[in-house]
């Protein structure tokens, strides 16, 4: 932090110059008249301004209608200037733009916030999503190579991305109409694989780019990690950093398309994170380093409602640390120290874009970047320190700056630090989910209102192996897709033997069975019985399965039901990668073997069950059964039962615990897979991330030998006034008595701020008229409108430690911190208390001294 050497009148004259720029972009966005976009070499440019933009990745079918406007709003007072997301091909064919998929209506939405759009059509978007985001009957398409100099693919890609195109054109959304979308992309990080495809993967590539351009969309269009893209394509990048990146050409901006705001979680796996301070660093550098577009990849990431998920073995939340969490509230202090930040970017916005950056050392590890316009009449700067481990303390235009490890500090003025990346001053908030009591079952519980009690437990038993007269009998192991399509999880594959006795493979009435698969789950069942189980990962789907079987004399029926978990959907070919049981299929005992790899199978695409429809409650089915003594830890059983939606408007999730792997539908719109049984390594994960030092997607770890998911988002558009109906398959067995609705709450505020932090940022964007540099302060706020700090639950100036939820007084504490945050805080919506030794005495003299506070709101 600076010395304080100059007062905040240098950064008013600043905030003055900045208003004539955030009023054009305020008049761009706001009104229906046509904009100019283009690009310089600096920034794009709208309407002759260059623009630094920040922006943030929200896909709109894995949240709802009804959440967009309260997601686009936090994502503005996040400080962003621009949405982006994929568009998805699957979900939009046949031509299908409602609910979810209304694609114009998402759009309008973010035009109604007074935000941009990027919109990236690819149509091959990754995303963790299902096949990429191909429609997967593409892959049938006589000829078809993907992603290459293939003309049945290509006519393919361009028909679907020219009716996006029409489509936005026809609502008017593209700038050059009025509309919010100043950008385009077209494919997605083929950079990463086109090798593999040879010089065809280069042709199409170009062609690829040539396509885009020539649909006159009045924007610019954008190739993400394509270090060759073709004029006039923007080569931008993605990654957790990208400071060093630089554009292919002197005539093309600095952009990073996909900033990863944390990672994806898969069923298996430990949940990841990614710190703060540590994403806030990498902006931070990337603006220092020339950047002038950043976008948060995810910054809300949502659900994988229904079958969408990719991967194989991708949750079904894509929650993604993101910060804006997956049932669509603030993750603090993620969300609010990057709008700190969004905030002191802007503020040097002015000079990003009047001058070109001077680089120059500080010392080891450290660096200055200074922006400054010939005249001098405008200067910002950029204060790194990229050692992982050790502070600095630097002398930069005269005065002395202290710069803790792997961070940034920001300078508008080039004299006063508004912001160290490092420091955080935003608020911590600690979230629950707060239990509801069992779905069926009576509590004790007296929080619990008597309607949240079902109506008891229907169940249906789904049969074992073919019952479908158009199930189809071939010689030899048939791959899973080609069969299924993807119509369904499930294909039986099903054959039958007969015993004598004395057959080789048998020991008695032993006998071993080898079952080899591609993936992604696998079950076995001998005579209806089932004799062994065996699922793949994340890091490789194949299953070998060996297990005993018992057989008797005459007819053996052998069943094995392949279930997969999400298709492909990255690297080279990877519309190619199978799944399904390709063998061999053995059995096998003391004097020899029997291989039934080249024997009839009968195949059955799906579940009776998914033909019956009935996770439709709309439709009635016999094959229910009401009775209180339903089957419990059984494979194979549907399960059906009718609740009343939790009162209020807070976020609902199901609490999965006591099932084993399936699929839930509420109200007959499915909210995902469920697979509370499969855990997370016991290894790997850490009590407290160290933010400093590059990031990785392993680097940061939780809850290591506990269920990678137990909780799934019911959204509230989902759930109706009065009955609602929940159906699940479970296919491994569990007992849905366990389950139970949760709501999603804020337990506590805090913040944790010491005399070391620079003021909090809006005292330098709308400074006080005083002489005086402001000061370190915290600051609280409720989470919702209408809640006021009802209870200050600990405060403590001086040395405290731990964090919220957990905090201890220090060495030394000031006696009146307590009085003091009450009196500031208590009954107000917000408050903001000085952190100075004048406001609470001085516990410890000599020493840096912190204010901790954790708050309720009611």
């Amino acid at each position: 932090m600076a010395a304080a050497a100059t007062a905040a009148a240098p950064l008013l004259r600043l905030r003055l110059r900045l208003l004539p720029v955030l009023v054009v972009v305020s008049l761009l966005v706001g009104a229906s008249r046509a904009a100019n976009v283009t690009y310089d070499h600096r920034a794009v440019v709208i309407d002759g301004v260059r623009r630094v933009l920040v922006s943030g990745s929200i896909h709109y079918p894995r949240s709802t209608p009804d959440m967009w406007p309260g997601l686009i709003q936090k994502s503005k007072d996040g400080g962003l200037d621009v949405i982006e997301t994929y568009v998805f091909w699957d979900i939009h064919e046949p031509y299908d733009f409602e609910g979810r998929k209304d694609l114009v209506r998402f759009v309008k939405a973010v035009a109604d916030a007074g935000l941009y759009v990027h919109l990236r059509i690819g149509p091959y978007v990754c995303a963790e999503w299902n096949y990429g985001g191909f429609p997967v009957w593409l892959h049938f398409v006589p000829g078809i190579k993907f992603r290459t100099d293939n003309e049945a693919f290509k006519a393919e890609m361009q028909r679907f991305t020219e009716k996006v195109v029409d489509t936005m054109k026809g609502a008017g959304l593209y700038a050059s109409q009025g509309g919010p979308i100043i950008l385009s992309q077209i494919e997605n990080e083929y950079g990463n694989i086109d090798s593999a495809y040879g010089a065809a993967g280069k042709a199409y590539m170009r062609w690829a780019a040539g396509m885009a351009v020539s649909l006159d969309t009045g924007v610019p269009w954008v190739m993400c990690q394509q270090s060759d893209a073709p004029d006039p394509l923007i080569n931008t990048c993605n990654g957790f950093y990208c400071d060093q990146f630089t554009p292919n050409s002197k005539s093309k901006p600095k952009m990073w398309t996909e900033n990863w705001s944390g990672w994806f979680l898969s069923f298996g796996g430990a949940v990841p994170y990614r710190p703060a301070e540590d994403l806030a660093f990498a902006v931070a550098r990337f603006y220092q380093r020339g950047g002038t577009f950043q976008n948060y990849y995810m910054y809300h990431g949502g659900t994988n409602f229904g079958r969408s998920t990719g991967g194989p073995f991708i949750a079904t939340s894509y929650d993604y640390d993101a910060p804006i969490d997956e049932y669509g509230m603030v993750r603090q202090p993620k969300w609010g120290h990057l709008r700190d930040v969004h905030k002191a970017i802007k503020l040097c916005e002015p000079a990003l874009i009047a001058a070109e950056p001077s680089y120059s050392s500080l010392g080891q590890n450290t660096e200055a970047t200074v922006y400054q316009t010939a005249d001098n009449s405008i200067c910002a700067a950029f204060l790194a320190n990229v050692d992982a481990q050790s502070d600095k303390t630097v002398k930069f235009n005269g005065n002395t700056y202290k710069l803790p490890a792997w961070s940034v500090s920001i300078l508008p003025d080039c004299k006063n630090v508004v912001l160290n990346t490092a420091q955080i001053n935003s608020q911590v908030t600690t979230s629950e989910m707060r239990s509801l009591g069992s779905s069926a079952q009576d509590t004790d519980d007296s929080s619990i209102t008597p309607e949240l009690a079902t109506a008891g437990w229907s169940y249906a038993i789904e049969p074992v192996g073919i019952t479908k007269e158009n199930a189809l009998t071939k010689p030899g192991l048939m791959e899973q897709i080609n069969t299924t399509a993807d119509a369904s999880d499930f294909l039986w594959y099903s054959t039958s033997i007969v015993v004598k006795g004395d057959e080789p493979y048998l020991n008695g009435s032993q006998s071993n069975l080898l079952v080899n698969s591609l993936g992604h789950v696998l079950q076995v069942y001998i005579n209806g019985k089932l004799a062994g189980s065996a699922k793949g990962s994340a890091s490789s789907s194949l299953i070998s399965l060996q297990t005993p079987v018992t057989l008797v004399p005459g007819k053996n029926k052998i069943d094995l039901l392949s279930t997969t978990v999400g298709l492909s959907n990255y690297g080279a070919f990877f519309d190619l990668v199978g799944a399904g049981v390709t063998g061999p299929v053995k059995l096998s005992g003391p004097n020899g073997a029997l291989n039934l790899s080249s024997t009839d199978w009968t195949y059955q695409i799906g579940l009776r069950g998914e033909d019956l429809h009935l996770y439709n409650p709309s439709e009635a089915s016999p094959e229910w059964v009401s009775d209180n003594a339903y089957p419990t830890n059984q494979p194979l059983i549907w399960y059906k039962t009718k609740f009343t939606a939790p009162a209020g408007d807070d976020p609902v999730a199901i609490d999965f615990t006591g099932m084993g792997k399936g699929e839930a539908w509420v109200n007959g719109q499915s909210i995902g897979r469920y697979w509370p049984t499969n855990l997370a390594p016991q290894s790997g994960c850490v009590n407290s991330c160290n933010y400093r030092g590059a990031y990785s997607s392993n680097k940061c770890l939780k809850k290591c030998g506990q269920p990678s998911q137990t909780l799934y988002h019911v959204p509230r558009s989902f759930l109706q006034p009065g009955s609602n109906d929940l159906v699940l398959f479970e296919q491994f067995g569990g007992d849905p008595s366990m389950i139970s609705f949760t709501t999603r709450q804020t337990s506590s505020i805090c913040a944790h701020v010491s005399e070391m932090h620079p003021a909090q940022i809006d005292s330098w964007i709308s400074p006080q008229q005083t002489s005086q540099t402001p000061g370190p302060a915290l600051r609280l706020e409720c989470p919702r409108e209408g809640q006021v700090i009802s209870n200050i639950k600990f405060a403590s100036f001086g040395t405290p430690s731990g964090t919220c939820g957990n905090y201890n007084h220090g060495e030394c504490s000031s006696s009146q911190a307590l009085a003091v945050v009450q009196e500031a805080c208590v009954g107000m919506t917000n408050c903001s208390v000085p952190v100075s030794s004048n406001n609470f005495g001085d516990p410890c003299s000599g020493v840096t001294k912190s204010l901790v506070v954790e708050a309720a709101c009611s």
